[in-house]
């Protein structure tokens, strides 16, 4: 990747995912340190939520500002005003889809790059850094996102992101290889590696060399990557567990006519959590009260429509996601969650779960066949392999790269930081 700018006196790595973002800075000894989120009645975090929150505040007669906030303190202000905030969530998964351009959002129109910028700013603000005063290296997927991702017009709305922030000196580079980077400091011998970096959008699986004797001599091998990582196995759970208890499955009458499946376009958006909040719509709710008056199942359409007005996404997901979590270490959960008449108390085994998700774990299997071929080399070939990210945690995940190259050559660790720390210290 091109660099923009030359050195300055402080290295960053920006690890801006579609979760969570992670910034590390290198010390004068070129040690990466991760800086450390803190947020009124949170503990500090070496991450924060890619999330923001905007409102308007009133000032003189006649006149508000707009206000914003990022990472637990966007959910906190959201929270306490649902009804006049903005909560923006995975704002990188949009930003190679040429179809979204702008919004409107509390009576401003606004670009993505802009609510990015916003969301930046406050993140080196927080943090006490001024982006104008250092050389950053940001990640980015191998493929972006979405539906037909245009990856380079991707990686341009990134840069002018981060421009638009204040940031004068930008490197981007391909979060694997940032990852194997990172990893590439437990080596003792040359080796290949293949790195399976897990974002919340994207998962990508890259093959690399490296020589500890000379890591700036790191050669890429093979890439591949799929457009689906952790919250395609929320959308699992919230499809196979939430939707039909929110009407899913009813049917409604046009004009006395045959049943017809009610419009699964609402529960394809109910399983995205980022699009949760874009049906909260006079139209969409209309649409939606229009179907509940001939439905089967009129309660469960009025139960969705309550947790879109009303803006549950955050409840909703945080159930799904405790219950993801806990069959990464147990072979069964209940997933919990409660909002006005819909009282869901669902047992769910990792057996289950397992059976849900197969469809993306051959997606997974294929794309790392893919990376082995374009590397022209055998699953023997590869010395060591390296997981990172929240979704490796998943037993099935795991199990995939065991079977394929044995178990005693697959490694973990830093699962959240290691993108950062290999972005901070590749041109070092």
């Amino acid at each position: 990747m091109s660099s923009i700018g030359s050195n300055r006196s402080v290295r960053l790595g920006i690890d801006f995912g579609t979760t969570n973002t992670v910034v590390v800075v290198l010390d004068e000894q070129g040690r990466p340190t991760p800086a450390r989120f803190s947020f009124p009645h949170h503990p500090p975090s070496a991450t924060c939520r890619s999330l923001l929150c905007l409102w308007r505040e009133e000032g003189m007669p006649g006149r508000s500002s707009l206000q914003e906030a990022i990472g637990a303190a966007a959910i906190d202000a959201y929270l306490e005003d649902p009804a006049d905030s903005r909560l923006i969530m995975s704002m990188k998964s949009y930003l190679a889809q040429a179809s979204f351009r702008q919004t409107r959002l509390m009576g401003q129109v606004m670009t993505l790059e802009m609510l990015i910028s916003s969301f930046l700013t406050c993140l080196m603000r927080t943090i006490g850094i001024d982006p104008a005063d250092v050389t950053a290296t940001v990640g980015r997927p191998v493929h972006f996102a979405g539906e037909r991702p245009d990856d380079a017009f991707g990686e341009q709305r990134l840069r002018d992101s981060f421009r638009a922030a204040g940031f004068q000196h930008v490197d981007v580079a391909l979060e694997p290889e940032a990852a194997g980077w990172h990893f590439a400091r437990r080596l003792d011998a040359p080796a290949t590696v293949l790195v399976g970096d897990f974002g919340g959008g994207t998962s990508d699986f890259s093959i690399l060399r490296f020589d500890p004797a000379n890591l700036r001599g790191a050669t890429p091998l093979g890439y591949a990557g799929v457009g689906i990582a952790g919250d395609q196995f929320d959308y699992r759970i919230i499809d196979n567990v939430i939707a039909p208890e929110l009407g899913r499955h009813a049917t409604y009458r046009v004009m006395g006519g045959q049943p017809l499946p009610v419009p699964a376009e609402w529960y394809a958006s109910l399983g995205r959590w980022h699009r949760l909040a874009l049906m909260r719509t006079p139209r969409t709710l209309r649409n939606i009260a229009d179907v509940a008056r001939t439905a089967s199942e009129p309660d469960r359409l009025h139960a969705l429509m309550n947790i879109i007005d009303e803006q549950q996404g955050q409840a909703l997901y945080r159930a799904v996601g405790a219950a993801k979590r806990e069959l990464s270490t147990t072979d069964r959960t209940v997933l919990r969650y409660d909002h006005r008449d819909v009282h869901i108390n669902r047992e769910i085994t990792r057996a289950e779960f397992e059976g849900w998700i197969a469809p993306d774990l051959k997606q997974f299997d294929d794309a790392v066949g893919l990376a082995l071929e374009r590397a022209a080399l055998p699953a023997t070939a590869i010395d060591r392999v390296f997981l990172t990210g929240g979704t490796s945690f998943v037993p099935a995940v795991r199990d995939l790269f065991n079977r394929r190259f044995g178990a005693e050559r697959v490694d973990m660790g830093n699962e959240f930081v290691s993108v950062a720390e290999g972005l901070a210290l590749m041109n070092a």
